[in-house]
């Protein structure tokens, strides 16, 4: 059985690693947004002018789902005192 103290652990590391994902990944696209967008098109027959729309919705529901199912069960487990 896992202990709060240690569901606290999980959850402050599984955060800082899905932040550093999403981190990476705006980077990624703010810094090579024409390569990936070329890339991503010619893979996925996507239009090129649809494709912004589509990264702006994913890096929107990335961050959602880290803060609802990781941050903010860490940040109250703190609260709390575990």
């Amino acid at each position: 059985m896992i202990t709060l103290t240690q569901l606290n652990e999980l959850l402050g590391w599984a955060a800082l690693l899905n932040i550093s994902i999403l981190v990476l990944a705006t980077l990624l696209l703010s810094v090579m947004r024409t390569t990936i967008i070329s890339i991503h098109s010619k893979m996925f027959n996507i239009a090129e002018k649809d494709l912004p729309v589509m990264y702006f919705q994913y890096l929107a529901n990335y961050k959602i789902l880290t803060t609802v199912f990781l941050l903010v069960p860490y940040i109250a487990l703190k609260i709390m005192g575990h």
